[in-house]
């Protein structure tokens, strides 16, 4: 048998083992758990997986490049870099904005940069790491976004940045904190990693700030287990980006390419001699954060899920509204920005004040149930072990966010879940709610 015809044996063999392996199970109720987020895959991320390893390329290859073209494609971006998670996303897109051949638009220690509380650390903790200095804004409920109004009270002379997320898919206000921006010559990154697939006014998410990352962590729209990705169209930024991701190096060549610029043995950089390899010079203070193309090749496959994943988590979100809808006495449900479609990561609640039990007494009896619920994160970042002590300024009260921190809690929307489970979470909501 020669290597083409092995192959493919390799390529039915495994579209075979997919069948019997990962064959869906039924669902048993109060004994299969529900889980707030999980991979939803079929053959085809198998067979790009098993195709990818039988090529042995470990590094960014033919996967990585199709991937990036799709994910180019879908949000109709110039430039996409991608990473080994979303976390290192924000950090090299934060990274970037340090470099000192942005001139006096750079990022310097001592800057502030506008931020939110409630939200997951990876928005927070770049800014922290240059040693700037984020300035919290309060969210509003419930949108669960920064309320914009305080947002415009926050920008003092040392702002420089504004880097927010979309919680939980739910797009924030662009058309102010753009406004904003451009009023203020602020930089914006927009942390797209629980919204991919979520648009404002007609408009992808992830293509309105200078960048905005993505993440392909299994919890989100499409996973490659790790991996993320940068999202640009500034050709200066994505070059920078590049080189704060590939140990800080000047040099743009891919994996195997050599020369690309045409000049590697004939520039000067730094106090080197003349025409040192423009392959080992480093301009920047950087790191080595690049997905594999074994990554790729499931992200590949993944990516051509993403409208159906997004509108499988739409409906999936109308199904826990429907059914918490019938307790308004108990619960404020979340509602979309104005102006916006999100594909929602999950489905987040808030306990209305003196009502007779708590979010952890009602999360609780979800979970002994096999219901799974995730608090909004960090809560409020502020009161963390790791931020209590670090250089932050606040803006006005977090009095929303100290009320998520205490009463808030999300469901899950990703595809996987079934009729079947809905019925039995509205059975056990019923159950608890049953005074």
């Amino acid at each position: 048998m020669d290597i083409k015809s092995l192959r493919q044996e390799i390529i039915s063999k495994t579209i075979e083992y997919r069948q019997l392996k990962f064959a869906q199970k039924e669902f048993v109720p109060g004994k299969t758990r529900i889980n707030y987020a999980g991979r939803v895959f079929d053959e085809k991320e198998l067979v790009n997986a098993v195709d990818a390893s039988l090529d042995f390329w470990l590094t960014e290859g033919r996967f990585s490049e199709e991937f990036s073209e799709k994910i180019a494609d879908f949000l109709g971006v110039e430039h996409v870099l991608l990473t080994n998670s979303g976390s290192s996303a924000n950090l090299l897109a934060f990274a970037a904005l340090t470099s000192e051949k942005l001139g006096g638009r750079r990022l310097n220690a001592g800057d502030e940069v506008i931020a939110v509380a409630a939200g997951f650390p990876a928005t927070v903790t770049p800014i922290v790491q240059y040693g700037l200095i984020p300035v919290f804004v309060d969210v509003d409920i419930p949108t669960y976004n920064i309320d914009v109004r305080q947002l415009k009270q926050a920008i003092s002379p040392r702002t420089k940045c504004i880097f927010l997320a979309h919680t939980l898919g739910n797009p924030f206000d662009l058309d102010t904190v753009m406004e904003l921006a451009e009023k203020h010559n602020l930089w914006v990154i927009e942390d797209n990693c629980d919204a991919f697939g979520s648009r404002y006014r007609g408009k992808y998410t992830g293509t309105f700030g200078h960048l905005s990352t993505v993440s392909f962590y299994p919890a989100h729209h499409i996973t490659t287990g790790e991996g993320g990705a940068i999202v640009t169209n500034d050709s200066q930024l994505a070059r920078l980006v590049r080189a704060f991701r590939d140990w800080g190096r000047d040099c743009y060549c891919a994996g195997g390419e050599n020369n690309t610029c045409g000049k590697r043995f004939s520039q000067i950089f730094g106090k080197l001699p003349l025409g040192y390899d423009h392959k080992y010079v480093y301009s920047e203070i950087g790191y080595n954060l690049k997905m594999t193309d074994w990554q790729a090749a499931i992200g590949s496959a993944q990516i051509d899920k993403l409208p159906s994943f997004c509108e499988q988590r739409k409906a999936n979100f109308r199904k826990h509204k429907a059914i918490l809808s019938k307790y308004p006495q108990y619960f404020i449900l979340p509602e979309a920005t104005e102006n916006a479609d999100p594909a929602w990561f999950s489905f987040i609640v808030t306990l209305k004040d003196g009502i007779p039990f708590s979010r952890d007494e009602l999360t609780a009896y979800l979970n002994n149930r096999l219901i799974e619920t995730r608090n909004l994160f960090a809560g409020n970042i502020t009161k963390q072990p790791a931020f209590v002590n670090r250089n932050f300024r606040i803006a006005g009260q977090l009095t929303n966010t100290d009320k998520i921190m205490n009463d808030t809690f999300f469901l899950g929307t990703y595809p996987g879940l079934t009729d079947e489970m809905f019925e039995y979470i509205e059975n056990v909501f019923s159950e608890f709610l049953t005074f």
